[in-house]
């Protein structure tokens, strides 16, 4: 998978543009999303069951966020 790509998340006023970076986390592979304009940061990784969940970023957040980019990390390895 590439370190770092180009991602975009649905907001309520329209499309977020960002870049997803891969992070270590203590558990596991993390994904760091951030956008272009600076105002939303979210930080994903697997549970222990291995579902993907939002650890950290900015609020507020939409919770639908986490399964869009999970998708487009998968679209990327």
């Amino acid at each position: 998978m590439n370190e770092e790509f180009e991602a975009i998340l649905t907001g309520s006023d329209g499309l977020i543009d960002g870049i997803v970076t891969s992070v270590n986390q203590e558990v596991g592979e993390g994904f760091i999303f951030r956008s272009i304009d600076g105002t939303l940061e979210i930080i994903i990784a697997r549970n222990e069951r291995g579902h993907w969940e939002r650890v950290a970023g900015s609020e507020p957040y939409f919770s639908g966020w986490v399964d869009e980019l999970a998708e487009q990390i998968a679209n990327n390895k």
